[in-house]
């Protein structure tokens, strides 16, 4: 099979390369810079801009161009690429998250790609209340407190209504990802435990998913099969993880004792830190400051919340089955 992987230097892009890579198919890491890690493992990699700017109609042209040739003689289509940030302007989120997918999808069909897995984000259907056990029929909600969820569930939404007889797709919405190689998550508690930032928000009792990237990298290969095996797979989406949701400050705090750092002392009520946040936001709005802020909305929501999740779609529709509990695996990547 060969395949062409979006944000292929990214965490869950080079780490699906390889495993496509090992399993024989032959693949292409798209990107915004080459990839000596994958090129000294023969993977190809090729340099792109998913999104130019629409100011620029010959780049625009030329772009669509280089991508529709990338993408001519694949089978499948696997978009990791987005745009991920707490904080930032609307059009540069709408640039990488839907722009960038609607001309993936393009690129699909003008080359004859016969399947494309999105990867999404379960903060697609993030309200700001908690999300206990929800099936992938939870509704979109009205109002994103951020422009990151708004835009991936805008670009989610386009993938999944181009499904159809000659492009299938489905959409996978793995929920905060960790493991050997994670360029966000884990990095960032810790960064912010190093420089004094961390800070708890509310009792500590509520629980989230966690998916592992071994097993998140697994989803999306299942996914790409049974888009050929399983009909009634395609056109939808799903969440994973690793099935069992744990307390997240629980968590937290054993990832920073086995990186030799002291647990998390600082503590917020809920309430509070939703008044400081929407502080904090005003100001960098109205300085225009482009640096993420120390704390935001989104972000309060997502450390105080339940948000976790039902896989028993992904379980039946792809076969997905994860490997290890979320301790084990942190365990496997820490210790």
């Amino acid at each position: 099979m060969k395949c062409v992987v979006t944000g292929g230097g990214g965490f869950v892009g080079s780490a699906l390369c390889r495993r496509l890579s090992e399993l024989g198919h032959k693949v292409t890491a798209l990107g915004r810079r080459p990839y000596a890690s994958l090129v000294a493992e023969g993977i190809r990699t090729q340099v792109h801009d998913l999104s130019p700017p629409t100011s620029n109609t010959q780049k625009v042209a030329d772009s669509a161009i280089l991508l529709r040739q990338t993408f001519a003689g694949a089978d499948c289509v696997f978009h990791t690429a987005a745009h991920v940030k707490m904080w930032g302007p609307r059009a540069t989120f709408e640039r990488g998250n839907i722009q960038a997918t609607q001309n993936v999808i393009a690129a699909c069909r003008q080359a004859g790609v016969g399947r494309l897995v999105f990867t999404s984000s379960p903060s697609v259907i993030a309200s700001g209340e908690s999300l206990c056990g929800v099936s992938e029929s939870q509704p979109y909600p009205r109002h994103y407190s951020a422009f990151y969820p708004l835009t991936k569930a805008m670009a989610e939404q386009d993938v999944l209504k181009a499904h159809g007889t000659t492009l299938r797709t489905l959409a996978l919405r793995p929920h905060l990802i960790f493991g050997p190689g994670d360029t966000n998550l884990v990095p960032t508690i810790l960064a912010r435990a190093r420089a004094g930032r961390l800070l708890q928000v509310g009792d500590g009792t509520n629980r989230v998913d966690l998916t592992f990237i071994d097993d998140c990298v697994t989803a999306h290969v299942l996914a790409a099969e049974a888009l050929i095996n399983r009909p009634s797979a395609g056109g939808r989406a799903y969440f994973i993880s690793q099935g069992t949701p744990v307390r997240l400050w629980d968590w937290i705090a054993r990832v920073l004792e086995l990186h030799a750092l002291p647990p998390v002392r600082r503590r917020l009520s809920v309430k509070t830190a939703k008044r400081t946040a929407w502080v904090i936001e005003s100001i960098w709005r109205g300085l225009r400051l482009r640096s993420d802020p120390p704390l935001t909305t989104f972000l309060v929501e997502e450390m105080s919340t339940d948000h976790y999740f039902d896989i028993s779609a992904a379980r039946k529709e792809l076969g997905f089955a994860p490997q290890r509990s979320v301790w084990d695996a942190t365990e496997q990547s820490f210790a």
